[in-house]
């Protein structure tokens, strides 16, 4: 499927947490845990900011989330945080600390709201050595905190990673290590649960009303999901961008991660890819890793918005076939987006 290519998650954290259970691409599925975390503590990739959070006590782990998310991880012991709660954490462990690989603690339990099922939680973070106890790298000092993490909606499968954050307050610390046999280190990643929100489901706000005639026609269910008439549409090499409804949300910049719902056809009519057939969002990062027709196309549109992209080959996959989509195929995409961080 084109999800597979043209969708690819960059911040180490956004991987090791929400991508190692949740990626929609299978490609990143399979991704292990050590890679990652030594990804982070390499510094080879900036947006640490869904590595971390923090502010935890002593890794009790006394929260209700971690009876759920001890069934696939080993407990962290011997780490504690002395820093107030929500603030930024400082910890305390005999050096050197053999890091279970897998592994997990709820360093401090917080004060604020019960995260809800469902809501998208930001957080600060940082990586720290386990060895010698160094910051490798932090969110609190730029305070870019990362909002890729989802709560677990009720009754849904999800790792032991995510679980972990299930029914847990704001403001509370956690801690993952991960041991990375191919490093020198092994890694804490530290993460403080700073505030939640709830994403949209699909596309709210004003209905466009002076498109174009010649476009093809889209009808939404009311759940929201796009059908298509392709209208007769003739196809050009120009990369057609055309709002059906207009969000009041924050724009998309090039510094954005887009959180989606999309369906795509081919010119003839022929579905080849839905994310609301699996039920499922999708994160587009919008510096790259997308094809560039969604990437010009998306730019500067608002959260809350539908978005009708006609991509030409040169803007999406040329002269290779990719799947179900032969070479130098015109794309037609409705694009719903629901939030942005």
């Amino acid at each position: 499927m084109p999800e597979r290519i043209y969708i690819r998650r960059n911040t180490c954290a956004r991987i090791f947490l929400a991508g190692m259970t949740q990626a929609k691409s299978a490609g990143i599925r399979k991704r292990a845990v050590q890679a990652v975390a030594a990804m982070c503590v390499a510094a080879t990739c900036f947006a640490f900011a869904a590595c971390g959070n923090s502010n935890a006590s002593e890794s009790t782990g006394k929260s209700s989330a971690s009876s759920s998310a001890s069934s696939g991880l080993t407990k962290i012991e011997g780490v504690k945080d002395t820093a107030k709660v929500g603030e930024k954490p400082v910890l305390e462990f005999k050096k050197p600390l053999n890091v279970p690989d897998n592994s997990y603690a709820i360093l401090q339990e917080g004060d604020g709201e019960v995260i809800k099922p469902g809501n998208r939680v930001c957080a600060q973070g940082m990586a720290v050595d386990g060895k010698t106890g160094d910051i490798k790298m932090s969110t609190w000092e730029t305070n870019q905190m990362d909002c890729s993490l989802v709560a677990p909606k009720k009754g849904e499968k999800t790792s032991a990673l995510l679980s972990v954050i299930d029914g847990l307050k704001l403001n509370s610390t956690v801690v993952f290590g991960s041991n990375d046999s191919t490093a020198d280190s092994s890694n804490l990643i530290v993460m403080t649960l700073k505030s939640q929100s709830t994403d949209l489901t699909k596309a709210e706000g004003t209905k466009v009303k002076d498109i174009p005639s010649d476009l093809p026609k889209v009808t939404n269910a009311a759940d929201g999901k796009p059908s298509i008439d392709m209208n007769g549409y003739k196809d050009s090499d120009k990369l057609v961008v055309q709002p059906l409804i207009e969000g009041d949300g924050e724009k998309l910049d090039s510094n954005s991660y887009a959180v989606v719902k999309y369906t795509g056809w081919l010119l003839d009519g022929k579905q080849f890819d839905s994310s609301w057939d699996r039920n499922s969002t999708f994160d587009v990062n919008m510096q790259g890793g997308v094809i560039e027709g969604w990437l010009e196309g998306l730019k500067g549109q608002k959260v809350g918005s539908e978005v009708l992209l006609v991509v030409p080959p040169s803007l999406g996959y040329g002269d290779q076939a990719q799947g179900e989509i032969p070479a130098n195929s015109t794309l037609v995409f409705v694009v719903d987006i629901l939030a942005k961080y």
